[in-house]
C-alpha cells in the first residue's frame, strides 16, 4: 500500500517537474535572442515568474530524487 502511494506521488512530482521546466523561459541565443533582447529592453522582462519557476523546479527535483530513492529501497 505504501509503495503504491509513493509511486503515485512520484508520478505527480515528475509531471509537475516536467511542466515547470517547460514553462521556464530559455536562454536567448543567436539572432532570435538579439531580436528578443531589444524587445525586452523596451517592454521589460518578467523576472519574477522565472525566479518562481526556478524555485519550484528545484523543490520538485529534490522531491523526485528523494521519492525515487525511497522507492528503490522499498
Amino acid at each position: 500500500m505504501l509503495k503504491t502511494i509513493l509511486l503515485v506521488l512520484d508520478i505527480f512530482v515528475a509531471l509537475g517537474l516536467i511542466s515547470t521546466v517547460l514553462l521556464q523561459s530559455g536562454k536567448s541565443a543567436g539572432l532570435s535572442g538579439a531580436i528578443a533582447g531589444g524587445a525586452e529592453q523596451i517592454f521589460g522582462k518578467k523576472k519574477g515568474m522565472d525566479d518562481l519557476f526556478s524555485r519550484i523546479s528545484t523543490i520538485l527535483a529534490i522531491a523526485f530524487m528523494v521519492l525515487t530513492l525511497v522507492l528503490s529501497l522499498i
